[in-house]
């Protein structure tokens, strides 16, 4: 009886475990993940169309990871490296989609080179990048970018 109520106690502390780690940084207030979705969104307002360049850094032609670079310096004051690998080192992995938040890094690897790309969360599945062939959008995690996905990073 009494081995049975160990065996009990264990598992039972180990569904509260299980139950209570969550995500290893703390969530943001519903204040701060609206005041991020305005800032990106007026952000995205005066780029949205601006066609890709590699190498772009300009409203003439911009790329992924430049595109990145403007968005957190001028709305959110946060300077990011210039390449795509470089920015997939700052901040904190998060590895829990449930744990992403709005303002989070997207990291993908595309093609047989594993080229690096990046966008920035909008929360609902959404994120706002530099695509290659539209230039400036916001896009859904479907199945395309499921496939090619790699990392988010907290970098706010």
């Amino acid at each position: 009886m009494l081995k049975n109520n160990r065996f009990l106690l264990k598992i039972l502390l180990l569904f509260v475990l299980i139950i209570f780690t969550g995500c290893s940084s703390a969530r943001i207030s519903e204040r701060e993940r609206n005041e991020r979705t305005a800032k990106i969104t007026a952000f995205y307002k005066s780029w949205k169309g601006t066609r890709y360049r590699l190498g772009g850094t300009t409203k003439s032609g911009v790329d992924c990871s430049a595109l990145m670079q403007h968005l957190y310096k001028e709305k959110f004051s946060k300077k990011l490296p210039r390449t795509t690998k470089n920015m997939a080192q700052e901040g904190e992995k998060i590895k829990k989609p449930n744990c992403w938040e709005v303002g989070d890094l997207v990291f993908f690897k595309i093609g047989w080179r594993k080229t690096h790309h990046v966008g920035v969360y909008l929360g609902n599945n959404k994120f706002m990048h530099a695509s290659t062939s539209k230039g400036v959008v916001i896009s859904e995690m479907d199945s395309y970018w499921n496939n090619h996905f790699w990392q988010v990073r907290k970098v706010l």
